[in-house]
């Protein structure tokens, strides 16, 4: 119970640092973040996280993360679903919060609420194939960082830091294109809050990110094949 309790906490933290940067944080003229200080802050969620619980649960805080770890060799088959109903609730707990914390405002108006999504709710206009092949790439990208800084060989003491600034690389890449998922428990606690579109589009940001981490977990474990030693 101890690891599901760490990975509620933790995707709980990853939605409210990340999407509270996007959704409190990004739009102040002159003094807002912009992309590069939201592609931080979801970066920062996960060092920090990961120094924290990553020796409770191996910190995956991400339904996608959570499977290819599993496909890769690195993790036990009967936590796959406690694990993501812990990330699910952790995410959509945290969008709460920001949703208590951002209609604070008298002008509130909830808008996108940093939700995942394609075609005219892509922050650039991006076609729901140009959202596809780059969910699908970036959490390729993001498992084989994952998977490779925490082999036993690899430098020890700095997993955290690399996985990190791998996902503020990831959204640095995509905000313009999907507001970056990668991770179906973000997209599911933004999307339960606006509803309408972004639900409707909320099949792809599981869809793709599964798919991703899935080949990274087939591929790692393929010229790994020695890289056994659970997460």
């Amino acid at each position: 119970m101890k690891k599901f309790i760490a990975e509620f906490i933790g995707t709980f933290w990853l939605v409210l640092g990340g999407c509270g940067s996007a959704v409190l944080a990004a739009g102040f003229p002159e003094l807002g973040i912009g992309f590069v200080g939201v592609s931080l802050a979801f970066g920062l969620t996960v060092v920090t996280m990961a120094y924290a619980i990553g020796h409770i649960s191996g910190c995956h805080l991400n339904p996608a993360v959570t499977i290819g770890v599993w496909i890769g060799g690195r993790f036990k088959g009967k936590d796959v679903l406690p694990y993501i109903g812990a990330q699910v609730m952790g995410g959509i707990a945290g969008a709460a919060i920001l949703f208590l914390i951002a209609s604070g405002r008298s002008d509130f108006v909830l808008g996108g609420f940093a939700s995942n999504g394609f075609g005219e709710h892509s922050p650039g206009g991006y076609s729901m194939s140009s959202a596809l092949i780059t969910e699908v790439a970036m959490t390729f990208f993001f498992l084989f960082v994952i998977l490779g800084s925490t082999y036993t060989k690899a430098p020890r003491g700095f997993a955290g830091l690399a996985i990190g600034l791998c996902l503020t690389l990831i959204h640095l890449i995509s905000i313009p294109i999907t507001n970056t998922s990668v991770n179906p428990a973000r997209s599911t606690s933004q999307a339960l809050f606006v509803g309408d579109w972004a639900m409707d589009q909320l099949w792809l940001f599981w869809l793709a990110p599964v798919v991703g981490a899935i080949l990274a977990g087939l591929v790692y474990k393929a010229i790994s094949p020695e890289a056994t030693d659970k997460l």
